[in-house]
């Protein structure tokens, strides 16, 4: 397998991973460790949903540390200082008015590993990120989105 690809953080982002990472090492496996411990202690492993549950928990926290890990180890962080503050880019909420449907929405600029639109944050190499990334406040843009073209009007751009 060649390099892997490096993920784009800011500081916090930065800070917020390694806290995770830190809990779910020093705290969460040990839960997770003492709930197999007592369901083992309830007898018959092979109908116990206890068991099943908390080894399932087991297996997602030991990959999410793997994770964690893996991006920590190919981050690339950039510093607040080394960014234009009025610009769409990582670490930057904005807010953005859809011109056609009349509605406003707001986002924060992540790479794709953190990018989760339910919770407002929009991947730097989704279609959307990569034609919002370098514009500033009250610029228009249009985005080629399959078949159809939308334009958003930029409201907003500030630290996230």
């Amino acid at each position: 397998m060649g390099e892997d690809k490096k993920l784009v953080f800011t500081k916090s982002q930065v800070k917020d991973l390694e806290n995770e990472l830190k809990d779910l090492k020093l705290v969460k496996r040990d839960e997770v460790a003492e709930k197999i411990k007592v369901a083992r202690a309830q007898g018959d492993l092979s109908e116990n949903a206890e068991y099943d549950a908390a080894k399932d928990e087991q297996a997602k926290i030991e990959a999410r540390i793997r994770e964690i890990e893996n991006m920590l180890k190919n981050k690339e962080v950039i510093r607040d200082k080394d960014m234009d503050a009025s610009v769409i880019g990582i670490g930057r909420a904005f807010k953005i008015r859809d011109m056609e449907l009349k509605e406003t929405m707001e986002y924060e600029m992540v790479n794709s590993t953190n990018a989760n639109t339910l919770m407002g944050k929009i991947s730097d190499e989704s279609p959307v990120g990569k034609g919002l990334v370098g514009h500033k406040k009250g610029e228009t843009v249009k985005i080629e989105l399959g078949d159809r073209e939308v334009k958003y009007k930029i409201l907003d751009v500030q630290k996230a």
